[in-house]
């Protein structure tokens, strides 16, 4: 059987942010079936425990760490905990992430009420901040190795195009895309990838009262300016993940790739 040797994650360690569900479990579990070793981090305790087991029975370490990615201390004591396990980072994704969707400012036609600072500040410390905050955690050890993959998590619905009702989670995944951008470049001399995957509607469970019959109609609008007509799968971002993780990608750089059934580039 033909083997592509420059996919093969074997031998490599990759922390996943939001690894308790959804999107970041997916890419962990795919990671694993390429060979990587895994540090799964999320708030909750035994969401990234049930994604460390899955992650064993592929035959693969896993390191479970109850960790919030917007709190520093936390997140440098999840490095070193890393660090003490496997003796090396190779990849990090930037997947966890919060979404809000509140106005800014109070609307007559609307019964929602409008964003309070604090969700403001909640949405950037995680989308944004939590980024920036472990980039610079790990940085250190991927420079000093001149090596490294980083995979931020932005989005191709809202994170380039926006829909109503949601300015915060649209400057926030806006902002991660432009940070991708200029980390690739501030990092480029050291040989570290620094790119970003815009999912498009994705079939989580957080998507899943879309699916509710009730919801038939708004679902079919979304659908319906989507060429592909339909949401993407997790395994569409993480087979995507595997490829910026490995060799393939040693060229690439700066990119964030939209993953969307042709979303972005329909209008």
């Amino acid at each position: 059987m033909a083997y592509l040797k420059e996919f093969d994650l074997s031998g490599k360690v990759a922390i996943v942010t939001g690894a308790g569900r959804g999107i970041g479990k997916d890419i962990a579990l795919t990671f694993a079936e390429a060979g990587a070793d895994i540090v799964s981090v999320a708030r909750t305790e035994g969401q990234i425990e049930k994604t460390a087991e899955e992650v064993r029975a592929l035959g693969q370490r896993c390191l479970p760490v109850p960790t919030d990615v917007t709190r520093i201390e936390q997140v440098q004591a999840m490095v070193q905990k890393a660090l003490s396990e496997f003796g090396k980072i190779d990849i990090l994704v930037n997947n966890a992430g919060v979404e809000i969707d509140k106005p800014i400012a109070p609307l007559p036609h609307l019964k929602l009420p409008p964003m309070t600072l604090e969700e403001w500040h909640r949405v950037m410390d995680t989308n944004v901040t939590a980024a920036f905050i472990l980039c610079q955690a790990v940085g250190p050890h991927m420079i000093e190795r001149r090596k490294g993959k980083v995979i931020n998590i932005t989005s191709g619905v809202v994170g380039r195009v926006g829909i109503l009702y949601n300015t915060a989670y649209v400057a926030s995944k806006g902002a991660l895309a432009l940070f991708t951008r200029k980390l690739a470049w501030e990092w480029a001399r050291y040989r570290i990838n620094v790119n970003a995957i815009g999912p498009g509607g994705v079939e989580t469970e957080m998507a899943a009262p879309l699916f509710a019959p009730e919801s038939k109609a708004f679902l079919e609008k979304i659908l319906s300016q989507i060429p592909f007509h339909s949401f993407a799968r997790p395994r569409d971002i993480s087979l995507l993940a595997v490829y910026l993780a490995s060799d393939a990608s040693d060229f690439v750089t700066g990119q964030n790739i939209y993953v969307d059934g042709g979303y972005t580039g329909s209008g």
